[in-house]
């Protein structure tokens, strides 16, 4: 049974995700003040976190930034206002895998949560499934970028690139299909499970984030590229 930490502090909105998630059958934990869930965050397992960006005592952004570097697979999706764009971005690019705006539809967030973990279960599955394969054949390289799909591993020029679960995923699906070109709104079906008009946003940010981490020389371009007018592809160049 699923673990899911809501950190909220609105008691209404608190209140009706408790309800609806424990009806779905999830173990479910809330807090409201920001540096008690970081507390709790920090030490205890589990699986998936609803985290209010205005919280007191502790920024849900700072929270945000810190579960990211500490459990870089666990799914974690901002709830925010409708005229916070800004922090939503930021919150992306601080390593959010995805965004609900208040005031929001109790079964959009029902599925968004069932595909965020559905996602993770398929990675995990996958992962127990690869290892027993041999690593090298599992490598995919583009010029100097080895990406190993065994130990979910990125290296640029032998040194090691740290990717959230998320942007790992969206580099595999490119690096797999690389004679292909994806809209947002594809990404957003394949990697996050669901494909949902206004929230193409999310894709933006995280190759934005992607493209960072994989900065090469100025002489060559991006390893992801975007079409205009329909979405990215990848580079279609590579040694094995």
């Amino acid at each position: 049974m699923p673990k899911i930490i809501i950190v909220e502090d609105d008691p209404a909105i608190a209140e009706m995700l408790v309800y609806h998630l424990q009806d779905l059958e999830y173990e479910v934990a809330h807090f409201t003040d920001g540096l008690e869930a970081k507390d709790y965050l920090t030490t205890a397992p589990y699986d998936l976190v609803l985290l209010d960006i205005m919280l007191p005592n502790y920024n849900g952004l700072d929270l945000c930034r810190e579960l990211r570097q500490l459990r870089p697979t666990v799914p974690i999706m901002l709830l925010t206002s409708l005229d916070s764009e800004a922090d939503r971005v930021v919150g992306l690019e601080l390593g959010a895998d995805d965004y609900l705006t208040k005031p929001f539809s109790m079964r959009e967030c029902q599925a968004r949560i069932k595909a965020l973990l559905r996602r993770c279960q398929i990675n995990n599955q996958s992962k127990d499934q690869l290892e027993n394969l041999n690593s090298e054949s599992l490598e995919i390289i583009f010029e100097e970028l080895v990406i190993n799909e065994a130990s979910r591993t990125v290296f640029m020029d032998e040194v090691s690139i740290e990717l959230t679960a998320r942007e790992f995923d969206l580099l595999l699906h490119f690096a797999k299909h690389k004679q292909q070109v994806f809209s947002r709104s594809q990404l957003l079906d394949t990697i996050w499970g669901y494909s949902h008009e206004g929230y193409e946003h999310t894709v933006n940010t995280h190759i934005n984030r992607l493209r960072k981490k994989l900065k090469r020389d100025d002489n060559k371009p991006d390893f992801i590229q975007t079409v205009w007018a329909v979405g990215y592809k990848f580079l279609e160049q590579s040694r094995s």
